[in-house]
């Protein structure tokens, strides 16, 4: 406090009195400074009234979303078997088909012309045998997440000049597999054709070990940022890696920007349709299936439709939806929240609201649901469907519904033999490897949920089919509106399924403009462009694609 602010407040006895000039100099200063204390009050009352409005909306935002959505809106309650029932007359009756499998799709996908490809600047990206410099990662999350894993270390050990150790796949407590790399994937088919741009190998020197007690864990682990450029692992990675001579990197699931140079982006492309082809069990086993599949489709020309059903019991706890168990769905899903996630959904900060939830889309698709979309967009009950899915919670119950309308529906269980699928038993990735490869020859793939599964399936379709991917992705949020309304007839739900048909077909050609590293922009959902150099350097040569296993 300045001695002049203080003389205008401060008596002293002792001292004479203050002029009139002083006095007038001392009222002016002290208005002043009373001005900016009530401005300054002002604002600290203007500031403390936003937060409390704000915390206030936090709190009664997820309580009135609760209250509208607890069962009261459009599309917020599970009426799907009773619909079904009210309709099953009419849906058994109409063995009317508006779809042939082989002309299902009324558009092309379009592609804007690229730049001729120069295949003799498609080369080795490798300046150096990257010898002295090695890079670990642990891929974590489920078979396809760990796939995009996968590909990224390939990108970032040819960006930093190392060897890649074969990456590591994280054991997860919901999937609960332990499958390594070679229970998956042809270990040597990926260490070979990967040669000309990194070196890989399948253990680190023993020198090395040696320095960190043979135990990996031990080895330095550097947290990097999610959708890091390039620059980040030369500037922050590269230092510490010249220095150490070896890092790890886990967890690896999104760890590199989906846009990069043209150059690495091709050796993305390159790792996942050349480098990684499954091991040969799941292969052997995913031809057996697909020719037993074309078998049984005599009657549409060997075509089949595979339909990704994400109703398994882990995703129905997950979604905290509810469907129409009752009190012992709740207390099903309760326990396999508990065993899965501990207590992170009884956590104070988490509002869980079911009916909104299913409202937006959220909610896994019942079997029912599938089959009465499908039988409304003009799918004949003849028509014959691969399911793909893990084991379905309450499969019985659930799956009749489903029968009933596609009386040709297989899954992997009712094609291959038990002692086909021994080896594969308690095995969730070996398991959706098998899937994944039965829908890849599939003449419409339907997804239902999204996620890791038909994000890389779609991609490889439309890369394998030159851009043109039969893919069926459901507009959920019209689907569960529909589904609610009991006075809904079956004439009216076939003309809303048809018009969700052609949107799904007319969006499946779209190209997305995309401005950032997401997965709605990714290069494994959306290859072509950026893979069409690897897709044309294929035809030139006349290679043969690993995965194309079977006749189709």
């Amino acid at each position: 406090m300045s001695s002049k602010s203080a003389n205008c407040y401060t008596i002293n006895n002792s001292s004479p009195p203050t002029s009139p000039r002083n006095r007038q100099n001392c009222r002016r200063r002290l208005r002043r400074r009373g001005s900016f204390a009530m401005l300054h009050r002002r604002n600290f009352l203007l500031l403390v009234s936003v937060l409390y409005l704000t915390g206030l909306i936090s709190c009664v935002g997820p309580l009135f979303s609760l209250l509208q959505y607890s069962g009261l809106s459009t599309g917020a309650v599970y009426r799907s078997h009773e619909i079904f029932q009210k309709l099953w007359t009419d849906i058994e009756a109409d063995n009317s088909s508006s779809i042939q499998l082989s002309s299902v799709w009324i558009y092309k996908r379009k592609l804007k012309e690229q730049k001729p490809c120069s295949f003799g600047t498609i080369a080795s990206t490798k300046d150096s045998p990257g010898a002295n410099l090695y890079l670990i990662v642990d891929a974590n999350g489920g078979l396809n997440q760990q796939r995009s894993s996968i590909c990224n270390a390939v990108v970032i050990a040819a960006l930093l000049n190392a060897t890649l150790l074969i990456p590591r796949l994280e054991f997860h407590n919901v999937w609960r597999d332990s499958s390594e790399f070679g229970d998956i994937y042809d270990e040597d088919h990926f260490m070979s054709t990967l040669k000309d741009y990194i070196e890989v190998v399948k253990e680190l020197p023993t020198e090395l070990m040696e320095r960190y007690d043979s135990n990996i864990s031990n080895i330095q682990n550097l947290r990097v940022q999610a959708w890091a450029p390039p620059r980040y692992y030369l500037e922050e990675v590269y230092p510490v890696l010249f220095k150490q001579r070896v890092v790890r990197i886990s967890p690896f699931a999104n760890r590199l920007s989906m846009h990069l140079p043209s150059h690495l982006q091709f050796l993305r492309c390159f790792s996942n349709y050349e480098a990684l082809k499954f091991s040969l069990a799941i292969s052997e086993l995913a031809k057996k299936l697909v020719k037993r599949m074309i078998e049984r489709s005599s009657n549409s020309s060997g075509k089949y439709i595979s339909v990704h059903l994400r109703f398994e019991e882990d995703m129905v706890a997950f979604s905290c939806c509810i469907y129409d168990g009752g009190q012992v769905e709740k207390s099903e899903m309760d326990v396999v929240r508990e065993k899965g996630w501990g207590k992170k959904f009884k956590q104070k900060y988490r509002v869980i609201a079911p009916g909104l939830n299913r409202k937006n889309g959220k909610c896994p698709m019942t079997p029912v649901e599938v089959g009465m979309m499908l039988r409304g967009m003009g799918f004949s009950k003849d028509t014959p469907i691969y399911l793909a899915s893990g084991k379905i919670y309450q499969a019985d119950r659930y799956l009749a519904p489903l029968r009933k309308m596609f009386p040709l529906l297989q899954t992997k269980e009712t094609l291959a033999t038990k002692d086909e699928l021994a080896p594969f038993e308690g095995y969730s990735s070996r398991l959706a490897a098998v899937d994944y490869l039965v829908c890849l020859f599939s003449e419409v793939f339907v997804t239902t949920q999204g996620g890791n599964f038909p994000h890389f399936l779609i991609g490889h379709r439309r890369y394998l089919f030159n851009g043109h991917a039969k893919t069926i992705k459901p507009d959920k949020i019209k689907l569960v509106t529909l589904l609610q309304n009991t006075s809904t007839s079956w004439i009216d739900f076939k003309d809303q399924m048809g018009s969700m048909l052609a949107e799904s077909d007319r969006k499946g050609i779209m190209v997305p403009r995309v401005k950032k590293s997401t997965r709605k922009g990714s290069i494994y959902s959306n290859p072509l462009p950026e893979c069409r150099c690897l897709w044309e350097s294929k035809r030139t040569t006349n290679r043969s694609n690993s995965y194309l296993m079977v006749d189709h």
